[in-house]
């Protein structure tokens, strides 16, 4: 039978999987990929083979009990009766938060599972979502290698002095610092490079992920050198609902003046904010596209984004040393012709030039000219993880075999 794994990315009320072959000596061959949305209430479940054709569809009402624990369930046993010839041999996850000790993935065990649940407070609203599927997964299914795989630790090749807030030294030794995020990816990214122009993979590029979550990477030789998100997923770049960089003094006023709590002020800052707050509407870029003609507020929250962008790229081309190459990835980063245009227009001081016409078409190259090269690349993070996942199963072969 050809052995499979599946790839887990969860969030509070959704689950988000795919499936791949792991043939002999080949990259890993996605077969199937789907979703849960709406867990815990009025749940939908849909399925599609890898070239994009509905394969089956559920939903359940919200009278009834359906969270991940029933989503997860419901997977394996949907996977069982398609099976195919195909055989479940691992699971790998998405973790956002893997702190200072995890710099590659690892196979999960009790003290895995422990250390990672100690992490928590560094991601609490990321953490506990992407850990809960482990705990399932091992009760479900025990003796199922499992794997899991970080957001923080395609950063981990940063210098000390990037990492590093001006605070007390103690707060660092405490875990106080510039992690990093939306590492796998980066780490996609830098894989592909070579495939788009040679000169990438050996050059000095920055990456922008622009999606609900949005961060930029400085790449050199394909490697993190500075990230804008840093001690959690709040900060850097304006996001859909965050708020990204802010001077700290806003929170303490929020706590003293607005008389919020902790928690309520940090509902604003991750839920609240970013394009939502700003323009008082929506997340949805494409929602404001569709009405900054008219709304002062959404054109706002459009320009801030751009301008915020452009502003972090500037400090990234510092970090470089100069710029070789940009690249489009996410969501709004694949997808959005005008944000590209619009931060492309902000950096003619770089040497970048917009090729219109390739802009409209999505590249994959939208820059002309003998300076820096702007690309759009899709991302592909779930295949970064069952790429690492596989990675780790033949390591610890290997070590059983030896």
């Amino acid at each position: 039978m050809i052995p499979v794994l599946i790839v887990l990315n969860a969030g509070s009320s959704s689950l988000k999987f795919q499936v791949f072959d792991m043939l002999d000596n080949a990259e890993p061959r996605l077969v199937w990929k789907g979703l849960y949305e709406g867990l815990g209430g009025a749940a939908h479940f849909v399925i599609r083979h890898a070239r994009g054709a509905d394969l089956d569809e559920m939903s359940w009402n919200s009278g009834e009990e359906f969270g991940h624990e029933e989503a997860l369930a419901h997977l394996i046993s949907w996977l069982r009766e398609h099976q195919e010839g195909r055989k479940l041999a691992a699971i790998g996850h998405r973790v956002v938060h893997g702190g200072q000790s995890f710099s590659r993935p690892v196979l999960v065990d009790d003290s895995i599972v422990q250390a990672l649940e100690a992490l928590v407070p560094l991601a609490p609203l990321h953490q506990p979502h992407n850990l809960e599927p482990i705990r399932i997964m091992r009760r479900r299914l025990p003796g199922m290698p499992q794997v899991a795989c970080f957001d923080t630790a395609f950063h981990q090749t940063q210098s000390d002095i990037a990492s590093l807030f001006a605070l007390p030294r103690e707060m660092r030794e405490g875990g106080v610092r510039r992690y990093g995020f939306h590492g796998l990816s980066y780490d996609y990214i830098a894989s592909v490079l070579a495939d788009y122009d040679p000169r990438l993979a050996e050059g000095r590029v920055i990456v922008a992920h622009l999606g609900n979550g949005a961060s930029l990477c400085a790449l050199k030789d394909g490697v993190s050198v500075a990230t804008t998100m840093g001690f959690s997923a709040l900060d850097g770049l304006p996001m859909g609902t965050r708020c990204g960089a802010i001077d700290a003094g806003v929170v303490f006023y929020m706590l003293r003046e607005m008389k919020l709590t902790p928690e309520e002020a940090e509902s604003v800052l991750y839920k609240k904010s970013g394009l939502l707050g700003v323009s008082g509407i929506s997340n949805d870029m494409r929602m404001l596209r569709s009405k900054a003609t008219t709304n002062a507020d959404a054109k706002r929250a459009i320009d801030l984004f751009a301008y915020r962008i452009t502003r972090e790229i500037g400090s990234l081309v510092a970090a470089l040393g100069g710029i070789d190459g940009l690249v489009f990835t996410a969501g709004i980063g694949e997808n959005d012709v005008a944000t590209r245009a619009e931060v492309m227009a902000g950096l003619t001081w770089a040497g970048l030039t917009m090729d219109e016409s390739a802009n409209r078409i999505g590249g994959p190259r939208i820059s002309t000219g003998s300076g820096p090269s702007a690309w759009v690349i899709p991302t592909d993070e779930e295949l970064v993880i069952a790429r690492q996942t596989r990675s780790v199963l033949e390591s610890t072969q290997a070590k059983l075999a030896s």
